[in-house]
């Protein structure tokens, strides 16, 4: 019994491993390790994963092997950094750069082809066909070290934008190439392969730009409640994206990152399946995928000779700076700062997905030997860590240096910014508490503050303990989105005094509140409560009306009163509706006279934002009814009012919540009271 149970032992840890479970905790541990055996070393995490793939894989101590599983994770990891990388690329201002896109994407493939090649030619004596295989090699690179830059919060820097663009267009050339390489050496190169080629690609382009797009808008629109089947729906597009590609001629990750572009616009960077998204990919995925490119090095290569070391060590010295030599070009045309161009370079430098997909697929035609194949392992390894070690250092500078992501308008100085969230019942709960989420600033240090306020009666600690259940379930809602929030519940005879005297406890900014209704007595009632808060507080409220699901809005409209510009809180909902745009992906309309479009005119230009804008005139404020004309269909409505003695006040402001409410019905709402006392909140350039 014992020596039977010894057995079952052994041949459970015999290596490499075969039990799927013990494999999968195996990985896991690694996962969890990796990152805190490296911290006191000042090491990046994925240099970690990467060399624990060299420990534990088949050329290592043998315990894991490149297996049907190993190979679907790792896909399925490099798919989804390609895909985190289109969907967290800013459009706005990948728009204003795409020129510098198109002139980094040539220099970083030309600069390395025109190293690579005489070096593969004349010094490391490989024919043509092997040599434009090589060089072509050098001019990939994969975004193994995004990761480092989207945890650092600067993938919006316009470095980032312009090496993410010269990425998918470096990598689609040299995939072509490679497939008409391979078509070269099978003697495949006639007009029916170009034919092909280009049609499917057409076919392919149109599918995930044409009808992937309004497949997810209608499937968020109404499938609106069921969040997890949000995120499957997201997965099977990444994979089926990847799949067209591939019948399409194309590698799967270019597909992946087309993925991340068609969702794009669909999937807020603040909301809650952006964040499942990042932390599936982040926590298992991605990992996954680096440690199995550590498990494809075979360190013991370097010790069967020095031929096998010179060429792993040619090659990798002449990968790296053709990278570097690229990135330097690039700082000097658009006269970049060192960090960006180290950023640029720790960006491009790490060769792995397609630098791998070229030499197999070279070495398997017998296009390359297999010295060639065993020098790109090595150079894999030795670029996925400098890239890292380069990315980390630089993006800590960018941070220390203050030039974390400018794509959040609002400056946040001292106590700012405070936004407080009086909740009446669980029914316009998810929808408020999204806006807040996409209007806030992403860099402030508070929560989102969530008050419920009971009356004073014989039943106020019974109302009390519900008012807390309430905010609890709203606290767990919030916490989809890692949104940080601090429930505050309170007693007082009159709830709106109760409101009001909370958010000055808590010095707060902005009131959000849930839309107004004056349909019946106990409506007009609450009508007049959120008249009562108005007059007893000075700061910034904002009321909205969230019925229509936000992924169906096509456009934001601001009507904006003359003088609003005036008006102490001009800038902080300016910003607001700046960034409910910027995490929307939608362009803005603003409606005014013409003095205010000076203004803000002036404001949007100063700040640089990358945001689609366009003014329409109107100037018979005395008439709000007239404001109907100026509508766009599936657009979010926000109408800046004023409070009684404000600069911008005029009588055709009055009852505004109730005008409006009856001929936009059909139409998201907000309203905006700006702020009676003087802050300091600026816009910072977007």
């Amino acid at each position: 019994m014992d020596n039977n149970f010894l057995q079952h032992i052994i041949e459970a840890f015999e290596t490499p491993f075969t039990n799927s479970v013990l494999i999968f905790a195996l990985v896991l541990a690694i996962i969890l390790l990796s990152p805190i055996i490296l911290k006191p070393l000042k090491l990046p995490g994925i240099i970690g994963f990467i060399l624990s793939g060299v420990i534990i894989g088949p050329y290592g101590l043998n315990w894991l092997e490149q297996n049907s599983a190993v190979d679907l994770f790792s896909t399925i990891g490099l798919l989804y950094i390609m895909f985190i990388a289109g969907l967290e690329l800013d459009l706005g201002e990948f728009k204003k750069s795409r020129h510098k896109s198109l002139v980094f994407g040539a220099l970083t493939f030309i600069l390395p082809f025109a190293v690579g090649y005489p070096v593969s030619h004349f010094v490391l004596g490989y024919d043509v066909l092997g040599s434009v295989l090589i060089s072509s090699m050098f001019a990939t690179h994969t975004l193994v070290s995004y990761p480092i830059v989207n945890n650092y919060g600067i993938s919006k820097n316009e470095a980032v934008a312009i090496t993410i663009g010269g990425t998918i267009l470096t990598d689609t050339a040299v995939l072509i190439i490679l497939t008409v390489l391979v078509g070269a050496s099978e003697g495949n190169l006639t007009g029916q392969f170009w034919a092909t080629l280009g049609i499917s690609f057409a076919i392919f382009a149109l599918i995930m730009f044409g009808v992937i797009p309004r497949m997810a808008r209608w499937f968020f629109e109404k499938i609106e409640g069921e969040k997890t089947s949000h995120y499957i729906f997201v997965l099977s597009v990444v994979f089926f994206a990847a799949f067209l590609a591939e019948l399409a001629g194309l590698e799967p990750i270019i597909g992946a990152f087309v993925a991340g572009l068609a969702l794009n616009k669909l999937i807020p960077q603040s909301s809650a399946l952006m964040n499942r998204i990042d932390f599936i990919g982040n926590a298992i995925f991605i990992p996954f995928f680096l440690i199995s490119v550590g498990m494809i090095v075979d360190v013991s290569i370097l010790l069967e000779g020095p031929k096998a070391l010179i060429i792993a060590g040619t090659l990798s010295l002449a990968a790296m700076f053709g990278k570097y030599f690229a990135a330097w070009i690039t700082q000097l045309v658009f006269r970049y700062t060192k960090f960006q161009r180290n950023l640029i370079f720790g960006l491009s430098t790490a060769h792995a997905a397609a630098t791998l997909a070229v030499i197999k697929v070279g070495y398997d035609k017998q296009i390359v030997d297999d010295a060639a194949l065993n020098g790109t392992i090595v150079l894999i390894l030795a670029t996925c860590i400098v890239a890292s070690l380069v990315t980390e250092a630089t993006s800590k500078q960018i941070v220390l240096a203050g030039q974390q992501d400018k794509g959040h308008s609002q400056k946040v100085k001292e106590n700012d910014e405070v936004i407080v969230i009086p909740i009446a019942n669980l029914k316009n709960m998810e929808p408020l508490l999204d806006f807040a989420n996409l209007i806030r600033s992403k860099i402030s240090p508070h929560p989102l503050h969530l008050l419920t306020v009971v009356p004073d009666d014989a039943q106020a600690q019974r109302n009390l303990q519900s008012a807390r259940e309430m905010l609890d379930k709203t606290a767990r809602y919030a916490s989809g989105s890692e949104t940080p929030v601090e429930l505050i519940s309170s007693i007082d005879f009159n709830i709106a005094n109760g409101i009001s005297q909370a958010s000055e406890r808590i010095d707060a900014d902005c009131i959000l509140l849930g839309w107004p209704s004056a349909v019946n007595f106990i409506d007009k009632l609450v009508g007049e409560k959120t008249e009562s808060i108005l007059n007893r507080t000075d700061n910034n409220l904002m009321m909205s009306r969230m019925d229509v699901p936000q992924v169906s809005q096509k456009s934001v409209v601001v009507f904006v009163p003359p003088m609003a510009e005036a008006e102490f809180g001009f800038n902080f909902w300016m910003s607001k509706v700046l960034n409910y745009a910027k995490e929307m992906s939608l362009p803005i309309k603003y409606v005014c006279n013409e003095r205010t479009e000076k203004v803000i005119d002036n404001v949007l230009k100063e700040i640089n934002t990358s945001l689609t804008y366009t003014f329409s005139t109107y100037n018979d404020w005395d008439s709000i009814f007239g404001l109907v004309d100026h509508n766009e269909e599936d657009a979010l409505l926000v109408f800046v009012s004023a409070r009684s003695g404000c600069v911008s006040y005029r009588n055709s402001l009055d009852g505004l919540a109730r005008k409006i409410g009856r001929y936009f019905k059909s139409q998201n709402l907000v309203l905006v009271f700006p702020s009676r006392i003087p802050s300091t909140e600026l816009i910072e350039p977007m």
